[in-house]
This record gives C-alpha cells, sequence and structure tokens, in this order.
C-alpha cells in the first residue's frame, strides 16, 4: 500500500506540478495587465494592480481554475487507468484473490491528493510573481506599487478560505473519476467515453461546489 501510495503522488501531484506552474505564472501576468489595462485612470492608485491581482489569484483562480484544469489531467488520468484495469479484468482477478479492490484502488489516490494544497500554494505563489513580472516588465506600475498593493487590506481568512475549498476539490478530483473508471463496462472505447464523462462531471461538481462553498464562507 506505501508503493502505490507513493507511485500515485509521484503520478497526480508531482507529475502535475510542470503544467500547474507554467498556467499560474502566465495567467497571473494576464490578470495583472488586464486589471492595470482597466484601471488606468490618474485618480487611482498604481497599488491597486498588486491588490486586484493577488484577490483574483488568491481567492478564485489558484483554488478553482487550477482545479478545473486537474480534472482533466489528474481526473482523466484516474478513470482511464482504473477502466483501462476493469476492461482488461484486472480487478476481478484482485477480488478473486481476496483483495478488496475498491480499497486497493482508490484509498491510495485519496490519500495522495491529501497533497492537492501543496499544488495549490505553489500555483498562488508563481500567480503573484507571474503578475509582478508583467507588471514591472510591462511598465504599469513599480514593483514597490505592486508590493504594497498585495500587502493592502490582507484578510488571512481568504488563505484559509481557499485552502478549505482545495481540500474540498481533491476530494472530489479522487472520488467521482474513480467512481467512472471502476464501475464503467464495455471496451476500450468506453474507457475513453467513461473520461470525458468524468472530466465533465468533476467540473461541473467543483464548479457548483465553489459556488456554495464562496457563499457559506465569505458571505
Amino acid at each position: 500500500m506505501k508503493q502505490l501510495i507513493l507511485k500515485d503522488i509521484d503520478d497526480l501531484v508531482i507529475g502535475s506540478l510542470g503544467i500547474v506552474a507554467f498556467i499560474a505564472f502566465f495567467v497571473g501576468g494576464v490578470v495583472t495587465i488586464q486589471t492595470a489595462l482597466n484601471i488606468d485612470n490618474p485618480l487611482i492608485p498604481k497599488y491597486l494592480v498588486g491588490f486586484a491581482t493577488r484577490q483574483s489569484i488568491v481567492l478564485e483562480f489558484a483554488p478553482t481554475f487550477i482545479s478545473i484544469i486537474m480534472a482533466g489531467k489528474v481526473g482523466s488520468f484516474i478513470t482511464s487507468s482504473i477502466g483501462t484495469m476493469r476492461v482488461t479484468e484486472q480487478i476481478d482477478a484482485l477480488e478473486v484473490m481476496g483483495i478488496n479492490s475498491l480499497n486497493y484502488l482508490v484509498f491510495p489516490k485519496f490519500i495522495a491528493l491529501m497533497l492537492y494544497p501543496f499544488v495549490i500554494s505553489i500555483a498562488m505563489f508563481l500567480g503573484i510573481l507571474g503578475g509582478m513580472a508583467a507588471c514591472v516588465y510591462g511598465g504599469f506600475s513599480s514593483l514597490e506599487d505592486y508590493i504594497v498593493g498585495i500587502q493592502t487590506d490582507f484578510i488571512p481568512f481568504h488563505i484559509t478560505y481557499a485552502f478549505i475549498k482545495t481540500f474540498v476539490f481533491a476530494f472530489i478530483l479522487a472520488t467521482i473519476p474513480s467512481f467512472h473508471g471502476y464501475y464503467m463496462k464495455g471496451g476500450a472505447l468506453e474507457v475513453g467515453k467513461a473520461s470525458t464523462t468524468s472530466f465533465v462531471w468533476t467540473s461541473v461538481v467543483i464548479i457548483l461546489l465553489n459556488y456554495l462553498l464562496t457563499q457559506m464562507l465569505l458571505s
């Protein structure tokens, strides 16, 4: 079981860091540029660019947007790997050997995705860093103004809120794709269909829960 958990951590968490880092850095830059262009008014202080970038990335982009991307990458991987085992009757073989196949296949993925907040914290950091690079090199405001904006009116609970969402989304990323993979029927074609269906439902549930959690925690 220990080897399974370590393998899933490598596949699901460490294997996702590259794409998450790339997307977070450049989307952070885009958020900053769009904010700076939309508040291009001499009466509005320049530090608001940093403030708006921080709020956008910490509250919404890092926890929710990255989770939807991960639903495509991690969710499809989980569904296809378990679904392929179902199609090739490896799951039936595990049952015959007296192994609890559901526990054997799904539990390590669930434990591995408990490290998912680590991925989101990197996305937050790189998003703000990307925003800073775009802001300074694009000439939208100075580094000092951007840092002042990041520090302005900081509410520590916003970080807590983001990580509560992240843990809930990690649970969704582990369970819905596993369900679609484990209970699928058919052949290789159905594995592809199950992967698509799991991505759609995981994304829908993440967006709905995002709305409900925001309503409950921030209102």
